[in-house]
């Protein structure tokens, strides 16, 4: 029985970020808010969320190690892709204004909050965006994205070994999957699940003709091909800027954007890999609006899911780019707890806490009151999101 449970503001206000559960918390790395200043070059951001206390910390700035050097750490960027292996985030790619796409390595050791660029060797993937990464054993696996030197999208893909920090661009077989950017990609056991994205009706060059594919593609990884799939009679609408998650075996996705439809979604829908049909999953409670470019962490039995845009609900305003940047965080879970399911009626009934044991109503505070870290809105109207977000 799933169940929006939680859902706070005040968190970090951040759109096109990258994030990882580590434990029972989840470490958020950079992305962008309407107003701030992308061209001048800093350290990008590293908010951490505490999934039992229910509360936002932020990481202080690192210090530069010697003085007048600069300390290694990635600058402020969006797009970007993060992954765990073992006690290291491994982050890649993404852009930001003034430097553009990036291709370099960063490792973000989650006991020290340190980073470190590893040595690489092989080859490396050209600079880009809004690619996806996901993670088999120790190897992690790059797929599609916006390449800005080729200046097009790209449906390669490259795996890096991280036991010997070797890259390799993967000679696939089989009948490829588009060229396509902010799509996502999930691994199911040795399977890679590709979903959705904003490809070009022509080829890998955009050329304003988008499409929005609401076809499964699947990679196996063990033979390094494309797999031919069968029909399935139920779809999702094609999107983009989506979330996906793999749960006992099944892939999740949640929310996105369609350009051609001009619509925000905030639909649940469930694919089955096994009999390869889709179906749409309505949880109770109040989840969130529509939106897109958030992020969403497992966190044991349950999604946390924040950040993202949506329109702006000011009436008249109905441009793509007329958007509002949420701060706020919404949990799913998949097996709440009798526990659970009364706290939530004290809630929603407003009922006598005094008798409670206070442990109990630490929790409940915990589910009502609000972080207070966000940045506050600002008002630019000279502010754009960048055109391929």
């Amino acid at each position: 029985m799933l169940r929006w449970t939680v859902h706070l503001e005040g968190g970090p206000r951040r759109v096109n970020h990258a994030a990882v559960a580590v434990g029972h918390r989840v470490y958020s790395f950079g992305g962008y808010c309407s107003g701030e200043d992308y061209e001048t070059l800093r350290q990008i951001d590293v908010h951490i969320f505490n999934a039992v206390s229910l509360r936002w910390t932020k990481l202080p700035p690192v210090r530069p190690a010697i003085r007048g050097q600069a300390p290694v750490v990635p600058y402020m960027r969006y797009g970007h892709s993060t992954v765990l292996i073992d006690d290291t985030v491994f982050l890649w790619g993404g852009r930001n204004d003034t430097e553009g796409a990036c291709n370099v390595l960063y490792a973000f050791d989650v006991n020290t909050h340190k980073w470190s660029t590893p040595r690489v060797s092989g080859t490396v993937p050209g600079a880009r965006d809004g690619h996806s990464a996901c993670v088999l054993g120790k190897t992690m696996y790059i797929f599609g994205g916006y390449e800005q030197l080729a200046d097009c999208f790209s449906n390669d893909i490259h795996k890096l070994d991280t036991s010997t920090m070797t890259w390799t661009l993967i000679c696939t077989k089989g009948n490829p999957a588009r060229w396509r950017d902010f799509h996502s990609a999930t691994m199911l056991g040795s399977h890679m699940y590709v979903f959705g994205g904003r490809a070009d009706r022509f080829g890998p060059f955009h050329s304003n003709n988008e499409i929005y594919c609401n076809r499964i593609r699947v990679f196996d990884t063990r033979t390094e091909a494309w797999l031919d799939c069968p029909p399935t009679p139920v779809l999702p609408e094609g999107r983009r800027s989506h979330s996906a998650f793999g749960y006992n075996g099944e892939l999740y996705i949640f929310g996105g954007y369609n350009a051609r439809l001009n619509r925000h979604f905030h639909d649940l829908w469930k694919f089955n890999p096994a009999s390869f049909t889709w179906k749409k999953i309505e949880p109770k409670g109040k989840g969130p609006c529509p939106r897109r470019r958030q992020c969403c962490c497992i966190v044991g039995d349950k999604i946390v899911l924040f950040g993202g845009t949506s329109p702006s609900p000011e009436e008249g305003l109905g441009d793509e780019f007329d958007l509002i940047d949420h701060s706020d965080l919404h949990v799913l879970d998949f097996s709440p707890s009798l526990k659970t399911l009364c706290k939530l009626a004290v809630i929603q009934y407003n009922l006598d806490q005094s008798c409670l044991p206070h442990d109990i109503r630490w929790e409940l505070n915990a589910m009502t009151t609000n972080s207070n870290i966000s940045r506050p809105i600002v008002s630019s109207p000279l502010f754009l999101p960048p055109p391929f977000a």
